[in-house]
């Protein structure tokens, strides 16, 4: 099921959150809304399942109108951040509560509920309250509700929030089978990249109430349109220094790195630029030399993480092979790959 957001606008009273927002997500796609709080996606997600009428603009499933149908007309599957279960129902009566409402066989209902209960790791637990439940219990309860009843859409709040991380892994990678499986045409809302990037065949990166920049994964990674896209996604986050363009070249505020870009060519000189370079492409092998002391080094088990100062304040990370050459105080001549690094214009456009 095709969803289409054409000029959807929505304002609480005077206060305008989104405005002439356009968005389509494909049939079968998995789509992450991924941004900072406050940002407008659960206005978004909201607005797609029913709950908020939207200020302005159209709602489309396929080629259906459903700008103004109540929730109970969409045949989506919503999991809420808050859970939002029954409470004087048990957690099989809640998860079968969809089809329950379909006039579904009992015993048809008893299966699927055990299938469903299985697949989220809640087939022991069929006979309790939600309130006899932990908070990463009931929000799985909340999951399998939605998934019970195959919907259509299904949209996701943060499915993951209160779940271990251990379970969180599997949980992903569960969710994102059923999916798979089912041809659902789902949206994910959620602050943590790692759930977008995982989980999605695209990401819609909001901020402000608007969408930045919509990509697969990869894509927005390796090609990030602004300074905050390339700042959102990353772990370890990117570095960023600050400099001037000075013939065709990034020269840093003290003059010491300079690095001739092509992206540059043509910039006049004295623009100011933000350089940004993730941790993976600053190291031993990078092509221009910089000097710095290591302030922090933390083993990650598999690689070891670094903060690099620069003479002038500046921070690079760099993430490496496990090495035990390299201690806390050491003065570092690491270098950077150039043709790795992104540069931005000073209000935080790609050059």
């Amino acid at each position: 099921m095709r969803i289409l957001l054409d000029k959807f606008s929505k304002s609480f009273g005077t206060t305008s959150v989104i405005e002439d927002m356009n968005l389509e997500v494909g049939s079968g796609e998995m789509l992450a809304l991924l941004g900072p709080s406050g940002c407008g996606k659960s206005t978004t997600l909201f607005a797609i399942c029913g709950i908020h009428r939207p200020t302005a603009g159209r709602i489309l499933f396929g080629d259906r109108d459903v700008t103004n149908l109540p929730s109970q007309e969409r045949n989506v599957g919503v999991v809420f951040q808050s859970y939002a279960l029954y409470p004087h129902m048990t957690v099989e009566e809640n998860i079968g509560f969809p089809l329950t409402v379909r006039r579904v066989a009992a015993s048809d209902i008893k299966k699927q509920v055990a299938g469903i209960a299985a697949l989220v790791h809640i087939d022991n637990l069929l006979d309790r309250k939600p309130s006899q439940l932990s908070g990463g219990q009931q929000q799985r309860v909340a999951l399998a509700r939605a998934l019970i009843r195959r919907p259509d859409v299904l949209l996701l709040d943060e499915p993951l929030a209160n779940l271990d991380a251990k379970l969180r892994l599997e949980m992903r990678s569960e969710i994102r089978r059923l999916q798979k499986e089912t041809g659902i045409t789902a949206i994910l809302v959620t602050h943590d990249q790692v759930e977008a990037m995982s989980m999605c065949d695209r990401i819609a990166i909001m901020k402000s109430g608007e969408i930045v920049q919509v990509a697969t994964p990869s894509q927005m990674y390796q090609d990030p349109r602004t300074a905050f896209v390339a700042g959102f996604l990353g772990n370890p986050p990117i570095s960023f220094l600050k400099g001037k363009a000075a013939h065709g070249a990034f020269v840093s505020t003290d003059g010491k790195l300079q690095m001739t870009l092509p992206a540059l060519s043509g910039i006049a000189d004295g623009t100011a630029l933000t350089l940004g370079i993730r941790p993976e492409h600053f190291g031993t092998a990078g092509n221009v030399p910089v000097e710095g002391k290591v302030t922090f080094a933390e083993t990650q088990g598999r690689e070891n993480l670094y903060d690099v100062v620069l003479p002038d304040g500046s921070v690079i990370r760099s993430i490496q092979p496990v090495r035990d050459d390299v201690t806390l105080g050491d003065q570092v001549r690491w270098g950077i790959d150039s043709k790795s690094a992104f540069v931005f214009a000073e209000d935080g456009t790609r050059l």
